[in-house]
C-alpha cells in the first residue's frame, strides 16, 4: 500500500528496531456515530507500506463509542503506550493510557478512564520530559467548552498511569494573531501538539490551527527552553497547505522529517511526509 492511498488523520510515526510503526485516527470513522479501533500500518522507507493491522478493538462495555482520535504509542521502561482520546458516553471527551508489549498491540486501557482533567473536554495528549526526565502530558482543552482554545500541560506519574497535580495552561489559540482565523465567529481552534528538543537544545511546539488557507501546522518556542517557559507562537507558519495534526522524528538515515495529514477534509485525508532543515528552528526542506 502506498503512502497516499491510507486514509488516516493525525498521522505519528514510532521508528523503532529499524521498522517505521504508522499510527493514526481512521479517517473513515473519525466523525462518524461510531468508532471502532485503531490500526497500525509498517514500512521501511515511507512509501511502501503494510497493513492495516488492528492493535486495537472496542471491547465489549468500553467507556466510549465514538471520536477514537490521534493515537501515540511510545517506547518505554520496555513497554509500549498509547495515548489515544475518546469521547465518552456523556459528552465527555478526553485522552487515556493503554498499554501493550508490542508496537503492534493488542493494546488495552492502563490509566483509569482519561488522564486529562475528567470534568474538562480534552484531546490529542502528547508525551513530554522534561530535562530531569519527568514526565508530562502536554493536551489541548477543546474550543467547543472555552471557546478560545488552549494548549495546557499537566505532571504525569513516573509509570504514566495518572496525572499528579493540575493543569497548567501554556497558551491560548488568541495568541496566534495574526494569522489564526476564528472558528463560527468566536471560537480559537487548538490540536495536535507534540513537543521535540533539538541538539543546541531548543524546544519545539508544533500545534495546528485554521487560519484563511485552511488547517494549518503552527510552531511555538518557550522562553528558557522548558514546559514552564512562557510560550511565544510564532508568526511564520511551518505548513499552509490545508493539512496539520503533525509531528517530528528522525528517519533511518537522520533525516528530520514531518508528518501530517493532508487535506485536511473527511474521508480523503492520508499522511504526508516533508523532510525538515534545522536551523534554529524547522523550516521545510526546499
Amino acid at each position: 500500500m502506498k503512502t497516499e492511498e491510507i486514509n488516516i488523520r493525525d498521522p505519528y510515526v514510532l521508528v523503532h528496531e529499524g521498522v517505521y510503526y504508522l499510527y493514526g485516527t481512521r479517517g473513515e470513522t473519525a466523525f462518524a456515530k461510531e468508532a471502532y479501533g485503531f490500526d497500525v500500518y509498517t514500512g521501511t522507507d515511507l512509501e511502501n507500506w503494510e497493513g492495516p493491522f488492528e492493535i486495537f478493538h472496542r471491547p465489549e462495555g468500553f467507556q466510549s463509542r465514538k471520536y477514537y482520535w490521534a493515537p501515540e504509542v511510545y517506547f518505554y521502561r520496555d513497554r509500549f503506550y498509547m495515548f489515544a482520546t475518546f469521547a465518552g458516553l456523556h459528552k465527555e471527551l478526553g485522552t487515556a493510557v493503554l498499554v501493550a508489549d508490542s508496537p503492534m498491540g493488542p493494546f488495552q486501557m492502563y490509566s483509569d478512564g482519561y488522564v486529562t482533567p475528567k470534568d474538562w473536554r480534552c484531546l490529542d495528549g502528547t508525551l513530554y520530559f522534561d530535562k530531569e526526565g519527568r514526565p508530562y502530558m502536554v493536551f489541548c482543552h477543546e474550543w467547543r467548552q472555552i471557546h478560545d482554545g488552549t494548549v495546557c500541560a499537566i505532571r504525569l506519574s513516573d509509570d504514566l498511569k495518572e496525572s499528579v497535580g493540575g493543569p497548567v495552561t501554556l497558551f491560548a489559540g488568541s495568541s496566534a494573531r495574526p494569522f489564526v482565523k476564528k472558528v463560527l465567529f468566536r471560537n480559537y481552534v487548538t490540536d495536535g501538539p507534540f513537543l521535540i528538543r533539538t541538539e543546541e537544545g531548543r524546544l519545539h511546539m508544533l500545534w495546528s490551527t485554521t487560519t484563511k488557507t485552511g488547517y494549518v501546522e503552527a510552531i511555538a518556542h518557550s522562553d528558557n527552553d522548558e514546559i514552564n517557559g512562557n510560550w511565544k507562537v510564532e508568526e511564520e507558519l511551518l505548513y499552509d497547505h490545508d493539512g496539520g495534526h503533525g509531528m517530528i522524528f528522525r528517519d533511518l538515515k537522520g533525516q528530520y522529517q514531518l508528518t501530517l495529514h493532508y487535506p485536511n477534509t473527511f474521508k480523503k485525508e492520508h499522511p504526508v511526509f516533508l523532510p525538515l532543515e534545522c536551523k534554529d528552528g524547522f523550516i521545510l526542506k526546499k
